[in-house]
């Protein structure tokens, strides 16, 4: 009987316990100190409980006094042995099961792509990307004449930065048919149909320059370029940059970052 009530707490914990570390991964964007305290305490009275519910009940055996024995008694020596009581060891299944459940309750808590975008970006509400190298399969302005891809690998973490903050995306084209192309593309990528950016928020300019007069105007919190004569020029102005390059480069300034690609900048590659 008390197995059976044993178990059926353990099962009560482990139940509790996941809907702690449910609530706990999904309000761990709002939750005060205080909320964050009273989940701990709850748990710590939970282990409390049963580490009493646990121990053995009623008054432990009293072990008989070892008497002296003389040299010679044999006899008596080897009664003695005989009938000295081995200690009671508790099964460690029990204490396994306990430390089981703690850890389970314990354990981190991976967090969700959007958390990680929100903890990159800190407190940047407002964001301007190129397209070239970053969202874009193409590197140049030559490649967009035949056509645009986009980079699937980074459309999930475009897509949350969507859901954040206030995004432009800016690049330099050649022609009228470019223009198109691009957008077409994004818009075939569900881009636009995400809620976060629509078509006005995608700028286009004929002189490389002109990204840079775009982002003064707009005067974001990142921005995220592969042109590192651009980065360079805007690290007096923006708050932070994201260059994307291929390889390691040095860091031109302390508001400057650098990652070999947007999804890997984000823990997603």
């Amino acid at each position: 009987m008390a197995d059976s009530s044993k178990d059926d707490f353990l099962q009560l914990l482990k139940r509790i316990g996941a809907f702690l570390t449910l609530k706990i991964s999904s309000l761990s964007q709002t939750l005060d100190s205080r909320s964050a305290g009273a989940i701990a305490g709850l748990a710590f009275a939970i282990v409390f409980i049963w580490r009493i519910l646990r121990s053995p009940s009623g008054p432990q055996r009293r072990h008989p006094k070892q008497q002296a024995v003389t040299p010679g008694s044999s006899g008596v020596r080897s009664h003695f042995s005989e009938n000295i009581p081995t200690s009671e060891v508790s099964p460690p299944s029990e204490d396994s099961n306990a430390q089981n459940v703690i850890d389970e309750f314990f354990q981190p808590v991976k967090p969700t792509l959007g958390q990680i975008v929100r903890q990159r970006l800190g407190e940047g509400r407002k964001v301007t990307c190129r397209l070239l190298g970053v969202i874009l399969e193409e590197t140049s302005p030559e490649e967009l004449q035949k056509q645009a891809t986009v980079r699937s690998s980074a459309l999930e973490v475009l897509l949350e930065i969507t859901k954040f903050c206030d995004l432009y995306l800016m690049e330099r084209v050649l022609d009228d048919e470019s223009e198109k192309k691009v957008l077409l593309a994004l818009e075939d990528a569900g881009v636009f149909t995400s809620g976060g950016i629509v078509k006005d928020k995608v700028l286009f300019c004929s002189i490389e320059n002109g990204r840079t007069s775009f982002v003064r105007q707009l005067e974001p919190d990142w921005h995220i370029d592969t042109n590192p004569e651009i980065v360079f020029q805007l690290a007096r102005f923006i708050k932070y940059e994201l260059h994307i390059t291929p390889t390691k480069s040095e860091r031109t300034a302390m508001n400057v970052f650098s990652s070999t690609s947007l999804e890997q900048f984000f823990g997603t590659a």
